[in-house]
């Protein structure tokens, strides 16, 4: 079995520092992809799409594709969670 490798990005976000985790073909088949979001810096601060500082989601890859990409869909995620 092949081992999967994620895609990781770290961004800059209001002052925070996150670390995203992406993996397209998280269930090869399925068409199911699995992204996390984690404040890296400063460490487990809230984030508004997870009061713990820590985000994961299993979800359709084309609904990440159609954000433009796992950076976007995690800001796009956060901005319409923080303006509820």
């Amino acid at each position: 079995m092949k081992k999967r490798r994620p895609q990781k990005y770290r961004v800059q976000r209001e002052g925070l520092l996150l670390e995203i985790e992406y993996e397209p073909n998280w269930m090869p088949g399925a068409e199911l992809a699995h992204i996390t979001c984690r404040s890296i810096y400063p460490t487990d601060v809230p984030l508004p799409i997870a009061s713990s500082g820590f985000y994961q989601h299993t979800l359709s890859r084309s609904i990440v594709n159609a954000a433009g990409g796992p950076v976007d869909y995690i800001d796009v995620m956060m901005s319409a969670e923080a303006a509820e």
